[in-house]
């Protein structure tokens, strides 16, 4: 009995080991992507492009990141995360500072698209990893943390440029080669300290319901790609969880992307405005890890009801944010607000992956639901750009696109019951 005590401590040890280890490269990982929007009026002026051409770049690079979620997703799941996410970090490290030299429009653009697909090669295999590491009822905590972590990273990629561009009055090219050195760290370390599986480190793989049980058991260790990919697009739930998860990016790019546009003035430099935006990825940080405490601990484990409920209160808290004055000092909170409950039930769709196709094809349902994630992430910054545009500039129409895709990623979470 004392054996078993011993081993079950150790196992927890390494299985918080795997998880902080997860969390610290991912916590870096959007400052190789995410610090784009404060590099465009450096660029504007540097080489004469236009906002429009510009927001191309955005489309372009979540495009790639879409399809490369869903290659990258099924590599993670026959070569294992540790090596992807890894490599990853390191690729867009140096993709970065490729682009950090560009002369002019292609010199930017292409290795921009290529740090898409470079930075994609993160979190599905992570979520893998993670997936091997925790049982069914352990899932949404443990990607809870995981997006607690990305959305830490969304922090330090709002600050880190502030910081280059107001605090080091340096220019934006640094935005592209300072921060993302983080990123290379977190690779290497993460590649040093990760094992895949239990198993690599002579434990037993966590115990699953018997439903989960049952979809993994039925998978072959030698199962093709072509099979995962057919048996998660023909689950109807799965695809149902694609559409929501697509919405709900949606939602959370469109205030990622305009939120700053909304709040920053042409003095930015000289006020202290610029910091209020940092109230909106702060938010989505903690929403994630709350969100996976609520699906597991209050909604024991049943997803949809957290995806729906945080979905609806992110739209009401959008057109909250709406109604109110422009520098009211409620707009702080709200911002908060919008960002918890929009990004907080990630960590439900993030679980049905495993929880709906079985532990062996983790890698490849989260994969997949990564690309329509962004597929819809990278069609919502042209649409609200082109509605803000259509009515006089008003930079707060932002605010009702969020609440209908937020409605729409709630409806999508009924379906998903089972």
């Amino acid at each position: 009995m004392a054996d078993v005590s011993v081993e079950s401590a150790s196992f927890n040890r390494a299985k918080r080991r795997m998880l902080f280890a997860t969390m610290f490269c991912y916590l870096f990982y959007y400052t190789g992507r995410q610090t784009f929007g404060f590099a465009i009026e450096g660029i504007r002026e540097d080489f004469g492009l236009s906002y429009r051409t510009l927001g191309y770049f955005g489309t372009a690079m979540l495009w790639a990141y879409a399809i490369g979620q869903a290659v990258n997703g099924n590599l993670g799941d026959k070569f294992g995360g540790r090596v992807m996410m890894s490599l990853g970090a390191i690729l867009s490290c140096g993709l970065n500072w490729i682009v950090s030299f560009g002369t002019g429009l292609w010199s930017l653009f292409i290795p921009w698209i290529g740090n898409g697909f470079a930075q994609s090669m993160g979190w599905a295999p992570g979520s893998r990893v993670l997936s091997n590491w925790f049982g069914h009822r352990e899932r949404g905590i443990a990607f809870g943390f995981y997006l607690f972590a990305a959305g830490m990273s969304s922090v330090l990629a709002f600050v880190t440029p502030i910081i280059i561009l107001k605090t080091f009055d340096l220019d934006w090219r640094w935005i592209f080669r300072l921060p993302v050195l983080l990123l290379l760290a977190g690779g290497v370390a993460y590649y040093l300290i990760v094992r895949n599986r239990p198993e690599d480190l002579g434990f037993e793989a966590p115990e699953e319901t018997a439903e989960t049980e049952k979809r993994t058991n039925q998978v072959d260790e030698k199962e093709s790609s072509l099979s995962r990919y057919m048996t998660a697009l023909k689950n109807w739930r799965f695809m149902v969880a694609c559409v929501g998860i697509g919405f709900q990016s949606a939602a959370r790019y469109g205030l990622l992307i305009w939120v700053p546009v909304y709040f920053l003035g042409e003095n930015w430099k000289e006020s202290g405005s610029v910091w209020i935006t940092v109230a909106l990825p702060i938010g989505m940080a903690f929403g994630a890890v709350t969100g996976g405490w609520v699906s597991d601990k209050v909604f024991n484990s049943v997803r949809w009801k957290v995806i729906t409920l945080f979905m609806t209160l992110a739209a009401v808290a959008s057109m909250i944010m709406y109604a109110l004055p422009r520098g009211h000092w409620a707009g702080i909170v709200m911002l908060f607000t919008c960002g918890f409950f929009a990004y907080g039930s990630q960590s439900s769709f993030w679980a049905l992956a495993p929880d709906l196709l079985g532990n062996k094809r983790a890698g490849t349902g989260v994969g997949i639901l990564d690309f329509f994630a962004y597929l819809f992430a990278g069609l919502v910054g042209p649409l609200i750009g082109g509605i803000i545009e259509n009515f006089n500039d008003n930079t707060a129409l932002v605010f009702p696109v969020v609440a209908a895709a937020s409605i729409a990623s709630a409806i999508t979470g009924l379906f998903i019951r089972r």
